[in-house]
């Protein structure tokens, strides 16, 4: 099984989501040695990426990881883990400290440097996720990074020195204003855009009066019962299990 990845883009079938065979790798000058295993334990299992330049095979397609979500089913988990590995190997083949070219370390997925024996693991970055109620309503933020954004719960990287807690407590005041209490652990994600581990919470409104912080947020409000309901993340996503297990009594998905 070989998963080649074209930056953010995975190679598969044009007419189903299959992914490419042997002939497929040759055809793009890649060998199955060559390959980065996703598992060592299970060595048929492969990943690389290849430059953005690159054409597809006759019959295959590049198309956005993101977009396959639903269509990949039980291979997502796969997938994701084969982008962050592909990313790792990509982006540690010299060593940080002193430029020499790495080497894999053949017992577990470490790049060592064979001049200072510095090594380099894949890159795993917790980054917490909230949502926030208050009586019978939710709040939702439309993020202003995306332009069709759907609106979904805060989330924001957990920084050096801080507690998932910590940082939900200050990502939602300065992404909006609030404060919160009563912090409830709800589930995580895998979440390789490009190595983000997702750690959704949900919590409870205490004060304050909503003030976006305009490089971060578009807009955000509460919705309650009577209200109707954006476009929120899909249901394969952390996100949108978050939001559709908290929705005010009432209201339904769009």
């Amino acid at each position: 099984m070989y998963f080649i990845f074209r930056g953010n883009e995975l190679l598969v079938r044009e007419t189903e989501i299959e992914l490419p065979d042997a002939s497929a790798c040759a055809a793009l000058n890649l060998s199955h040695d060559a390959l980065q295993q996703v598992w060592l334990h299970d060595p048929a299992i492969r990943t690389t990426h290849v430059p953005l330049t690159s054409e597809p095979p006759p019959g295959y397609a590049f198309r956005k990881l993101r977009a396959l979500l639903s269509e990949l089913g039980d291979r997502w988990a796969v997938a994701g883990r084969a982008f962050q590995v592909a990313e790792w190997a990509r982006t540690h083949r010299f060593c940080g400290a002193c430029a020499t070219p790495m080497a894999p370390v053949g017992h577990e997925l470490c790049m060592r440097c064979p001049a200072c024996g510095l090594s380099s693991y894949p890159r795993i970055s917790p980054a917490m996720m909230v949502l926030i109620r208050k009586g019978d309503s939710i709040l939702l933020a439309r993020h202003a990074t995306y332009a069709t954004a759907r609106h979904t719960a805060l989330a924001g990287f957990v920084e050096a020195g801080e507690s998932i807690e910590d940082a939900i407590h200050r990502e939602v005041y300065e992404e909006v204003g609030l404060k919160v209490n009563n912090l409830r652990y709800f589930g995580s994600q895998s979440w390789p855009f490009p190595h983000s581990l997702m750690i959704a919470f949900t919590a409870e409104y205490v004060s304050g009066e909503i003030r976006v912080q305009a490089d971060e947020i578009a807009e955000a409000r509460w919705y309650g019962p009577a209200d109707t309901l954006p476009e929120i993340p899909a249901i394969e996503s952390i996100a949108g299990r978050l939001v559709r297990a908290n929705l005010p009594s009432g209201t339904s998905c769009p």
